[in-house]
């Protein structure tokens, strides 16, 4: 732990419906547990939640599902980096994966969410941020389950997809290959 290092992660680069969530943090105290967040339980990764946001300094941004029609990903996670980089000035930047965006000063790593308390404390912050606001939506739009596949493209959302079309929070230049074309 280093309180000059900021740790950044993504969750739901992969989705074909809801978000996109950036969260970067500098741990102010050691946390137990800290580990890539899909490799927790959902419980877990709440209790982690709450720890870290009393234990961090912190920022969380959402692209919503047209932001990430409009400007695609890789502008959505550039804009996020540099809005974090912008909040924690003072602090060197990790980033998990291998790609800076173009953006100077920022260092990558490969897997850093499973090997950097501070990347692994964002990978949580963006994951339970997320997946919190997809269970909103599940309320809202119940008939596409949200809450069983987050917004995955898995069997089950492909099916509701099929049955009762794009939702109002898909992401419609995302093709499926399920359905052999874009949603629009």
């Amino acid at each position: 732990m280093s309180n000059n290092l900021c740790g950044i992660d993504e969750a739901g680069r992969g989705c074909i419906s809801g978000p996109l969530a950036i969260a970067g943090c500098v741990l102010q105290e050691s946390i137990k547990g800290l580990a890539d967040s899909k490799s927790l339980t959902p419980k877990k990764r709440e209790e982690l939640f709450g720890q870290i946001t009393e234990k961090s300094l912190y920022k969380i941004l959402l692209f919503s599902h047209s932001e990430v029609d409009e400007k695609g990903l890789s502008l959505c996670l550039k804009e996020a980096i540099l809005a974090i980089k912008e909040h924690f000035k003072e602090c060197e930047i990790l980033m998990d994966g291998n790609c800076s965006f173009g953006i100077k000063g920022i260092k990558t790593m490969i897997k850093a969410d499973a090997k950097v308390t501070e990347v692994s404390a964002a990978s949580i912050l963006a994951k339970v941020t997320r997946d919190r606001y997809m269970l909103e939506m599940d309320k809202l739009y119940p008939q596409w389950q949200f809450a069983k596949h987050k917004g995955y493209g898995s069997a089950l959302h492909v099916e509701m997809i099929k049955q009762f079309g794009a939702s109002p929070i898909q992401r419609k230049s995302f093709k499926i290959k399920a359905l052999e074309a874009t949603l629009f």
